[in-house]
């Protein structure tokens, strides 16, 4: 237990007044190097620490603290971690999953929010803040009329500040650009990295998918629309680079699936890929054990690890150790380096979150696509 909890606790049950003074007086949760606590106050039965962290039990049980509304589990965290989590408060017999009330912070997704623990020595980038001295870009909307996939969709463009025509620009492909924008701060992170020389100004294609879990699982339509309809619209509109290592696709989850299935099906045409906590399931004997929305994603990536060729000169892949896909992206890695690729691999402390593949976005793109900055000095 954290020693500051121990001291109010020292006398038996404090006062009211002394709980307000303390969760006042500290942020939450406690944390002391590798001892992490999380402290709950409120009327509950029961209390359940809920994060998301595998290998681990899914809840942890607080512990009620003397005769007072004060619940505390602590934990052990390695330093340098973030995890997410949220709290199951129960009481008779009704579970209700809360954000932590006394943690303002919190990181937000498609389903919601959590509540954030920032381990020891974890630190928020601060190349993902807003930069006032930093040019911005702006996003541009671009409507693609898909004979693929009998339907128009809307793709976002990001143009880089000081955009001209005279000038040729890189191009990323974004999957789930959207949320990229929305929970990663790719905008910022790209007016940042820009203005500070760490990449080139280029162009971003953010694009968006409302079937992603079938039209990214390895889905060559997808590849075709990509290929053969984004990036020739791009080109038409804007001066781009007209070489592999110009043009790169990224993606997080099913998104990185997607990048890698859409680059191994053109070879050639894409020279860089950013891979994150990638949703890589495989078999070596025998069905695999995931849910069958992986299916056809099993079925590329059996086939890619077969004959992986080469999709791309430079690749970044990253995953976080407490996600459940640690295993298969390190897999990845030895196939990918003895074909010939040049392979960037990095593993953090963290799970399948949007902030994780934000704290990413620097050194994966700043390696696939080094700005005057890092032409200088590497």
């Amino acid at each position: 237990m954290n020693k500051d909890l121990r001291q109010l606790l020292r006398k038996g049950a404090p006062t009211a007044a002394a709980i307000d003074q303390f969760t006042a007086g500290h942020e939450f949760p406690l944390v002391d190097g590798t001892d992490v606590t999380f402290v709950y106050r409120g009327h509950a039965d029961e209390v359940y620490l809920r994060r998301w962290v595998y290998g681990l039990s899914a809840a942890q049980p607080f512990q009620r603290l003397s005769d007072t509304d004060l619940w505390a589990v602590t934990m052990e965290l390695h330093e340098d971690s973030r995890i997410e989590y949220k709290l199951d408060v129960v009481i008779e017999g009704r579970h209700e999953l809360i954000v932590d009330p006394l943690n303002p912070v919190l990181a937000h997704d498609p389903f919601g929010a959590n509540s954030v623990c920032q381990g020891y020595r974890y630190q928020r980038p601060d190349w993902t803040l807003n930069d006032p001295e930093a040019r911005t870009g702006h996003i541009d909307g671009l409507r693609v009329t898909s004979k693929v996939f009998r339907d128009e969709r809307q793709v976002s463009v990001y143009i880089p500040a000081r955009f001209r025509r005279s000038r040729r620009y890189p191009v990323l492909l974004v999957h789930d650009g959207d949320d990229y924008l929305r929970f990663s701060d790719l905008k910022t992170v790209l007016d940042n990295l820009i203005h500070r020389l760490e990449i080139p100004p280029m162009v971003v294609a953010l694009t968006q998918s409302s079937d992603r879990l079938k039209e990214y699982a390895g889905d060559a339509r997808h590849a075709r629309f990509l290929t053969d309809e984004l990036l020739p619209l791009l080109n038409d509109k804007l001066p781009l680079i007209d070489h592999p290592r110009g043009r790169g696709v990224m993606g997080a989850s099913f998104g990185a699936v997607s990048s890698l299935h859409a680059a191994w099906t053109f070879p050639g045409v894409y020279g860089r890929l950013l891979l994150q906590s990638g949703s890589f399931a495989f078999s070596d004997i025998g069905p695999h054990q995931r849910d069958p929305v992986f299916d056809p994603v099993v079925k590329f990536v059996n086939a890619f690890r077969s004959e992986p060729n080469s999709p791309a000169q430079k690749i970044y892949v990253s995953c976080g150790v407490y996600e459940s896909l640690i295993y298969e992206n390190r897999s990845l890695v030895p196939l990918l380096q003895a074909h010939g690729m040049q392979v960037r691999y990095e593993e953090v402390r963290d799970a399948h979150n949007w902030e994780n593949w934000r704290d990413r976005l620097r050194s994966g793109l700043s390696w696939l696509f080094p700005g005057p900055l890092w032409m200088v000095y590497d």
